[in-house]
């Protein structure tokens, strides 16, 4: 299992220090989410191949490897004109990643819950497009349920992704989603069975609690979402039974397994964030290996 950090609250340390800085960390691995000057949300990666070779000599130099790179884009939304220009944008976002020697990516289903047919269909159109490139490119996706994508529940998303019928894909848990994935770790996590390659670790709370009182928006009855990138130990999320269920499964075993420290809330704090959130991981898995076999962290 690699254990990876999605440095986003580190976006403002310029690219090609950023390998450093993650290796000063504690960290190995990084999954690269979007940043304005290399791969931003929703546009057309801004890399070249001059940026993207800079980039791999200054992983290389740091002894830091991509586990996986983050591309967002909308590629299942209604809109064919911006569904067309994100598989553009995923055909470079591919390229790139194989240029940095990185062969997973990960991504959200994306589209409109209250459009969710039309955006199912949209998502279908385009890996007919995609996949085919995945497969000639040997990159394997992972792909989550997020709120306010056309599909939100963990265990239908588990479905969606066995219905690619790709051996190439597979599902991510994202913790902080739990409470919009249905709450219910384990049942998610065994239902998604050898599916589950990938995790996301942050803490949030449960915006159903309190007679889903525990946040109050204004007007009442709006369709907002809301959640939290927190450390472990902040939120709602139930720890003991997601590093349990995990422990169970023999995750840390699941071949190209990653787990992804993505805490976002705490920018004035990131590098003491990411160092407790790797400290507290390697406690909550220590049990998980012999002595002999535990991996550095």
């Amino acid at each position: 299992m690699k254990l990876a950090l999605d440095p986003y609250m580190l976006r403002a340390v310029p690219l090609l220090e950023l390998p450093g800085v993650v290796a000063d960390l504690g960290y190995e691995y990084i999954e690269l989410s979007p940043r304005e000057d290399f791969m931003p949300f929703f546009l057309h990666p801004r890399a070249d191949d001059a940026r993207v070779g800079a980039f791999k000599r200054a992983l290389d130099g740091a002894g830091v490897r991509i586990a996986s790179v983050l591309p967002l884009y909308r590629w299942s939304g209604p809109d064919e004109d911006e569904r067309e220009a994100a598989v553009r944008y995923w055909k470079r976002a591919i390229q790139i990643s194989v240029d940095l020697g990185c062969t997973v990516m990960n991504s959200e289903f994306n589209g409109r819950p209250e459009q969710a047919s039309l955006s199912e269909a949209k998502f279908w159109r385009s890996m007919d497009e995609l996949l085919p490139i995945f497969e000639r490119e040997g990159v394997r996706l992972r792909l989550e349920p997020h709120p306010d994508d056309f599909v939100e529940d963990g265990k239908v998303a588990a479905d969606m992704v066995r219905g690619i019928n790709s051996s190439l894909v597979s599902y991510l848990y994202c913790a902080p989603h739990t409470f919009h994935m249905g709450g219910d770790i384990a049942g998610i996590m065994r239902y998604a069975g050898d599916k589950l390659t990938h995790l996301h670790v942050a803490d949030s709370y449960d915006h159903t609690g309190s007679s889903g009182l525990r946040y109050i928006t204004n007007p009442p009855g709006n369709p907002a979402r809301v959640h939290q990138h927190l450390d472990i130990g902040q939120g709602e999320v139930d720890w003991d039974e997601f590093f349990d269920t995990l422990g169970a499964m023999d995750f840390a075993r699941t071949p190209d397994a990653i787990m992804t420290v993505c805490v976002f809330a705490w920018e004035e704090r990131a590098r003491e964030s990411s160092v407790f959130m790797r400290e507290e991981i390697a406690k909550r898995t220590a049990n998980w290996w012999p002595a002999a076999q535990r991996p550095a962290v």
